[in-house]
């Protein structure tokens, strides 16, 4: 049946088409892909968030998101597919190299970085507890694992006690954040956690 009013009809724009699409690279292959895949189950009708197989330091990590972007940048330009509406890489301090320059490239490819110091699971017992004194990654790790009731792979439980205290962990971190502000301490100095951003743009 030809349009009412003449012309082509229009078409309807999937749900697809209308949610965000978000890739997203970690260093880790299970904490940080738990933790997000939970979160953009609970708001997959707003964005589409890809977890990338890839994973490892901060420096490979960031040119390989680099890499993979201009790849769909060109791939998109040439009708062969879509790029992604953002990349995000997520990583820890730790005791890794290069993260200034994972940072640098990160910054001038459009590759958006979230930062814990010193490590995952700090972000994970922020969500619980405050903490506003440099710690051990070992510390931090042993603290969470307390908390949540199991390893380096969260569980369904751990997930719901996360979610129900999430707007603590972010308000400890942005506490945080304000703190090294304030006393003159560079950003991202130990502890700090920005795990917050991330999940922020998934809801």
């Amino acid at each position: 049946m030809s349009p009412k009013h003449g012309g082509e009809p229009k078409r309807k724009i999937s749900d697809t088409a209308k949610r965000r699409s978000v890739l997203v690279f970690t260093e880790g292959k299970k904490t940080e892909p738990v933790y997000l895949t939970h979160w953009s189950r609970a708001y997959r009708e707003k964005v589409i968030v890809t977890i990338d197989d890839f994973h490892g330091a901060p420096l490979s990590l960031v040119q390989e998101a680099a890499a993979r972007r201009a790849a769909d940048l060109r791939a998109a330009r040439r009708g062969r597919g879509d790029e992604y509406s953002e990349y995000w890489c997520m990583f820890d301090i730790d005791e890794h190299p290069n993260v200034a320059r994972a940072l640098e490239l990160a910054a001038s490819s459009s590759v958006a970085v979230v930062v814990t110091n010193p490590c995952i699971e700090l972000s994970l017992l922020l969500h619980f507890q405050d903490q506003n004194a440099a710690i051990d990654r070992h510390d931090a790790q042993r603290k969470a694992s307390e908390y949540l009731s199991c390893g380096k792979t969260p569980t369904s439980a751990a997930l719901a006690a996360l979610t129900s205290q999430y707007e603590e962990a972010r308000r400890r971190a942005q506490a945080l954040d304000r703190k090294h502000e304030l006393d003159g301490s560079p950003r991202r100095s130990n502890p700090s956690s920005e795990a917050w951003r991330l999940v922020e743009t998934i809801r």
